[in-house]
Formats: C-alpha cells, sequence, structure tokens
C-alpha cells in the first residue's frame, strides 16, 4: 500500500544543496554551510572535537546547563579549560568575556550559548564577538533556541562556528541541524590530528566529499524526512519574513513576562532584566514554599497541550519555563499558560492570582 512518507524518491544532491543554500541564506552568511544529520548535540561535539585538541586552551561561557556539557567535551578533548560561570538569571557581557581573555592570553578558542532556553537568558553575541574577533580565537557559538527567533549573524559577528537546529524557534523538528563554518576554522579542522575522521562527528568528511568534490554526491543517504521538514521550514520562514518570526518571538517574550508580573502569587521573571531575557522562552521562580514540578503538573492537569516544563535537574523545583517558541509564539498560547498557571497556584497556595489582570497585561504588552 503506498503511503505519502514511506514512498519518497531518494533525495538528490540537488536539491541538498539547495537547502543548504537557503540555511545560509537565513543566516546571512557567506560561509561553508553543513547540514548535519542529526540533532544539534552532533555538529555541537563535531566543531568541538575538530577545534580543541591538547595544548589549546579554551574559555568555556556558562549562562547554563549546555556551557557545560561543551566543558566535558573540551576537557576530553585534552584542551585546558577556562570556566566562566556567569548566574543563571542573567547574561554574560563583553566585558567580562574580554577581562577573560586578558587574563589569559593564551585563549585559542572561545565557547559560548546565544540563548539558553533551558534558563531563559540571551547574551550579547555581536559584542561578544567584536572582543573575540580582537583576540584572535576561534568562536563557536551555539544558536539552536535563537535562530528565528532573534538576529544570528555570524558573518556580521565573527562567529566561525554557528550551529542552528530547527526545532524550537523555527518550528521544525529536532532531528536536523546545521553548521556554518569559516575558512579559518576548516584550516583549525585540518592542522588538527585528532579532529574526527571517517566518522559521524566528522565535518572534514564533509568538507573533503561534500563541498571540495562540488556537492555532486552525498557522503551518505540523507535523513530524507527530516531534510523535507527543514525545507518547508525554510519556505515557511521565507513566506512570512524572518522579521515577521522574530517580532512574534519578542512579543510573546514581552507578553509572558508582563503577563506573569501582573498574575502575582509570586510567580516572578527568573531572568532578573528584560534586556538579557531570551525571546525563545520564559522562565518564571516559584513562589516561595512551591514546587514549580507540582504548579507546572497542576497547569497541565488542565490542559496538557501547554508548552509548560519545570526547569531541569536542580532547578526542577524552583522553576517554571513557558516554551513560547515556534507555532507557540503565540498570543492565546501565551494567555492559555498564564491561565492556567494561575489556576494552578490558586489550587497550590488557597490565594487566588489576577489572570484578568494577567490577560490585560499580555493584550496591552502583544506588538
Amino acid at each position: 500500500m503506498s503511503h505519502p512518507l514511506l514512498d519518497l524518491p531518494p533525495l538528490t544532491a540537488d536539491r541538498f544543496a539547495a537547502i543548504e543554500r537557503r540555511v545560509a541564506a537565513l543566516l546571512a552568511t557567506e560561509q561553508d554551510v553543513v547540514i548535519t544529520q542529526g540533532e544539534a548535540l552532533l555538529p555541537l561535539e563535531g566543531c568541538i572535537r575538530a577545534g580543541a585538541r591538547p595544548g589549546s586552551t579554551a574559555l568555556n561561557v556558562i549562562t547554563g546547563p549546555y556551557g557545560q556539557t561543551f566543558g566535558n567535551w573540551l576537557r576530553d578533548c585534552g584542551a585546558t579549560v577556562v570556566d566562566l560561570e556567569v548566574p543563571f538569571h542573567t547574561a554574560v557581557t563583553a566585558d567580562r568575556i574580554g577581562e577573560a581573555l586578558e587574563r589569559n592570553p593564551e585563549i585559542d578558542f572561545v565557547s559560548l550559548v546565544h540563548a539558553e532556553a533551558a534558563t531563559g537568558n540571551t547574551n550579547p553575541v555581536a559584542e561578544i564577538g567584536e572582543v573575540v574577533r580582537a583576540h584572535g580565537a576561534l568562536f563557536h557559538l551555539d544558536a539552536v533556541a535563537s535562530v528565528g527567533a532573534e538576529p544570528v549573524l555570524p558573518d556580521a559577528w565573527g562567529v566561525d562556528l554557528c550551529v542552528i537546529s530547527a526545532q524550537k524557534a523555527m518550528g521544525g523538528p529536532a532531528g536536523v541541524s546545521a553548521v556554518s563554518v569559516s575558512t579559518r576554522a576548516w584550516e583549525r579542522f585540518a592542522a588538527n590530528p585528532a579532529a574526527p575522521r571517517r566518522s559521524y562527528l566528522s565535518l572534514l568528511d564533509w568538507k573533503e566529499r561534500w563541498i571540495d568534490a562540488g556537492r555532486t554526491a552525498l557522503p551518505h543517504a540523507p535523513a530524507q524526512l527530516e531534510m523535507l521538514a527543514l525545507e518547508a521550514c525554510l519556505e515557511r520562514i521565507e513566506a512570512a519574513g524572518l522579521d515577521t518570526l522574530m517580532a512574534r518571538h519578542a512579543s510573546a517574550a514581552a507578553a509572558t513576562r508582563a503577563g506573569a508580573l501582573a498574575l502575582g502569587g509570586g510567580l516572578e521573571p527568573y531572568v532578573y532584566e528584560a534586556k538579557d531575557a531570551a525571546p525563545v522562552a520564559t522562565t518564571l521562580r516559584a513562589p516561595a514554599g512551591v514546587d514549580a514540578a507540582e504548579l507546572v503538573a497542576a497547569a497541565l492537569a488542565a490542559d496538557p497541550s501547554l508548552p509548560l516544563a519545570a526547569g531541569g535537574g536542580a532547578l526542577a523545583k524552583e522553576m517554571v519555563r513557558v516554551n513560547h517558541y515556534g507555532p507557540d509564539a503565540d498570543r492565546a498560547v501565551v494567555e492559555a499558560s498564564l491561565t492556567a498557571l494561575g489556576a494552578a497556584l490558586t489550587e497550590l497556595t488557597g490565594s487566588a492570582a489576577d489572570v484578568p489582570a494577567a490577560r490585560r497585561a499580555v493584550t496591552a504588552t502583544w506588538t
């Protein structure tokens, strides 16, 4: 029996290359773009294992759990790692990056997460890029949670390795990702004898067998459904306009923050300053004496489809996440999320949250 998702013709090299060009256009980059056949941890680890090695020194900026993971990979590669930890309720600054580089002039690799959906903060990459470029280090950026929700401009910002994926603001699947690679990053990879080769983690294999070979034959069979879904995401963004998509995410973040403050009941923004808050997700601090995981469970009992989650790991008892990205960057979804949280607060604390005030704040803030 024929099935539209199963009986598909093979994805041609020409179509694969065309999707790469659309990703490059999304990032406004002239760098090589490699679409990697897996979730974003694949290119993120591939970049680190090719770019770091014994004898190198890396500055690893930690503004959330992914920064901690990257530090572990860097150490596993034999690099000396300088961790710059920033409280999760704020963002790192270019000045702090500059101070770290000045104290450690041997640093030749900088790893940073643009927006941390897990903690709700976002970092000023444009300003940081200037500092890193002046120092001469290779700049590795995780833009998985920011692409589509806020500007991501690797060329303008001096980012050598910019990893994105489709599953958040782009509104697509988690099984496909991409990375833009600068010329000097390729040179760094090629000079590293420990860089992955003949491996699923190998970006150099893609360069030699795909890019340098003229993009005429794919190195292996691509993840076809995920590639077609990525193509559909790009088509949708191009049709609506990237600026429109980013504006919708900015409105969702501003409205969620304003609505949570109006809701009362002790629920407060986890990220102190609005300028440091990521447009892809808003994190909230649960009221004293209220377990965040229990609060989320009570809110989801009314509507399991809402984009609510408790914080991960040690943050599970104190943090609530409203993941307003992709199709959930929507005023009705924001209002429904705050309504459910308000009802759950009332149920758990016995004090009425002001849901009508929250809804008015959402309406007044949404642009």
